[in-house]
């Protein structure tokens, strides 16, 4: 079964943690609030000690999640406790250093059999991705791949004649993080890239409010993507569950609905 086949028929909510941030049990929490709050796809990133495309609050979450013992075998764990409760896709952020140290054979085989429905190897570029390519087809696992606005138009057609389940745009040229207003960059970048292609476009990098998700879909976008607002929470609310779990179940809540459209402008509230 293809997860992505449905979930695309109305504007998507992608929700984003760092697997095993700050501990095991927490990122469980967490995952189940996420979804349970109304994420239609939940992104989980293996950490990773030196995460090149992330900014400073998802590198803090990366180094808690590993001091507290997190690893690809946990981040697999975590996906078959996601699927015992729950259908809805889940997408791996990987770096490529965790990918061969594990061997992509044995990676994508693995991911299969815990629930991944797609793996984006963020600093794989699309010309070296023929060294996962097969085994993403082997396993049904769709090869998510990104497209920034520095990138032309025949890349973008390339891109997206290889890539499954739906386009990472990255919103502007930088790391991940928090930003008060969406980059200039954002709205034409969408509607570039849907000139191109029919695939479903996800937002994402500085996507934070309610006022950002309604401009995103206003402008074309099939979904948006949070990442870091939802990480700070965690970070916020490390040793107090509960407080995590309200604060999370609030934001995840309103963005969801401004990502449907059904927050009226005059009822926004920003980011947490």
């Amino acid at each position: 079964m293809n997860r992505f086949e449905t979930v695309f028929e109305r504007p998507a909510f992608i929700a984003f943690t760092v697997a095993g941030d700050p501990d095991p049990a927490t990122s469980r929490v967490v995952a189940q609030t996420l979804i349970q709050s109304g994420a239609d796809i939940l992104e989980l990133g293996i950490p990773f000690s030196d995460p090149v495309g992330d900014g400073p609050v998802i590198q803090r979450a990366d180094e808690r999640a590993l001091c507290a013992g997190a690893t690809t075998d946990s981040a697999f764990a975590l996906v078959r406790d996601v699927r015992r409760e729950s259908d809805v896709p889940v997408v791996l952020l990987v770096y490529c250093n965790t990918v061969f140290a594990r061997g992509p054979e044995r990676f994508y085989r693995e991911a299969k059999e815990a629930g991944v429905d797609g793996i984006l190897i963020v600093d794989m570029p699309i010309e070296e991705a023929d060294m996962v390519l097969a085994y993403a087809t082997e396993t049904g696992i769709a090869p998510i791949f990104t497209v920034t606005p520095t990138t032309p138009p025949e890349r973008v057609k390339k891109i997206a004649a290889h890539a499954g389940g739906f386009l990472y745009l990255v919103s502007l040229s930088g790391v991940t993080g928090k930003r008060e207003t969406l980059s200039e960059a954002a709205l034409p970048l969408i509607q570039s890239v849907r000139e191109e292609t029919d695939m479903p476009l996800a937002l994402g990098f500085g996507i934070a409010t309610e006022t950002h998700a309604r401009q995103a879909v206003a402008a074309g976008a099939d979904g948006v993507i949070v990442g870091s607002a939802i990480v700070e929470i965690v970070e916020r609310h490390v040793g107090d569950a509960k407080g995590m779990e309200r604060e999370l179940s609030d934001y995840i809540s309103r963005m969801k609905a401004a990502v449907v459209g059904s927050v009226p402008a005059d009822e926004d509230q920003n980011s947490v």
